[in-house]
């Protein structure tokens, strides 16, 4: 199962146990620790804009109370987060991070996604500016800072964008009436993410950078340094992940909102985060589950680049480890 469908079908017992009712959160906004340095930013390459380093993954606030999106909305823009990253494909965060993010919207960086990304996606002209607009009225805005073609992984998703009729057509469109400043794409291949850095002048790519990917399947290093070549804002995903589900647990497993298994709570997944960070990225984005995002605010906001040593320990315990993706799946 990928993560398309582990979102479509939230077959996992946290899931089953939503579908009865709102999930509730593990914490409150209320009862965070107080911080007195923000989270810093940096610059998201050609755009001119600066951004946390560390964003706000949509799927935090799904399958939750209002309340609870918008007090941990509330929380991260306090503690320093500018950056929020949402998609359609995220259940109802949209319809949950609209409202909660609606006092803040000024003074915030909005991403979102086209579609649901995927091998299923529809890239065409009317369906990227149905969604566009939908995404917009849920999200209570009337633009978007960033708008991204999302999760390709087969280069006949390329054709269909840039063809005929395709969804590039709409971005342009959008971009022209004021609905999107910016274009960028998201990506689980390195074959497709260089094609389509060859294909455009995007202004942003968000992709998958762990020490796993990069060290078990060089997946990850090429694109960073093609991105870099055309000045493009490097975001990061997957970069507290570890390796795939067993068997045994993939229709069962203590995280609901993470598809793959990720590195141990809290230890080895702040030292996984803490290495992604210490890339030429400009920011990364925690996993949707709670705990983990509250992880990457207190990482962000202490945030010092892994030394040798530590680099050197994540590598070695990254050795035979299996990667959540591979070279050669385009």
């Amino acid at each position: 199962m990928d993560r398309r469908d582990f979102l479509k079908t939230g077959t996992t017992a946290a899931s089953l146990a939503a579908a009865n009712g709102i999930v509730e959160p593990l914490a409150r906004a209320d009862e965070a620790a107080a911080y007195e340095k923000p989270v810093p930013r940096r610059k998201l390459g050609k755009t001119g804009e600066e951004i946390s380093i560390v964003g706000f993954a949509g799927i935090v606030v799904m399958n939750n109370s209002q309340s609870f999106a918008n007090n941990i909305v509330a929380e991260a823009v306090d503690r320093g987060i500018n950056y929020f990253d949402v998609a359609p494909s995220y259940g109802d965060a949209q319809a949950r991070l609209g409202p909660a993010l609606e006092p803040f919207r000024k003074n915030v960086f909005l991403a979102c996604k086209e579609g649901s990304g995927g091998e299923e996606g529809d890239f065409t002209r009317d369906s990227a500016a149905k969604t566009l607009d939908e995404s917009l009225r849920l999200l209570r805005t009337n633009h978007v800072d960033l708008y991204q073609f999302h999760a390709l992984s087969k280069m006949t998703q390329l054709e269909q964008i840039f063809g005929p009729n395709g969804a590039m057509e709409a971005f342009q469109a959008a971009k022209q009436a004021g609905k999107l400043r910016f274009i960028g794409f998201s990506a689980h291949s390195v074959e497709v993410a260089l094609a389509a850095m060859d294909r455009y002048d995007f202004d942003t790519i968000l992709f998958p950078i762990n020490s796993v990917l990069f060290s078990q399947a060089t997946f990850g290093p090429q694109v960073i340094e093609h991105a870099q070549k055309k000045g493009m804002g490097i975001m990061a995903i997957k970069g507290m992940a570890k390796t795939t589900w067993p068997e045994s647990l993939r229709q069962d497993h203590p995280h609901e909102k993470c598809w793959y298994e990720p590195a141990n709570f809290p230890h080895e997944a702040a030292l996984g985060f803490r290495w992604t960070l210490s890339r030429p990225i400009t920011a990364a984005m925690p996993p949707g589950d709670e705990r983990y995002f509250r992880l990457g605010m207190d990482i962000g906001q202490k945030f010092t680049p892994v030394t040798h040593a530590e680099e050197q320990k994540l590598l070695a315990s990254a050795a035979g480890v299996n990667p959540i993706f591979r070279l050669g799946n385009a």
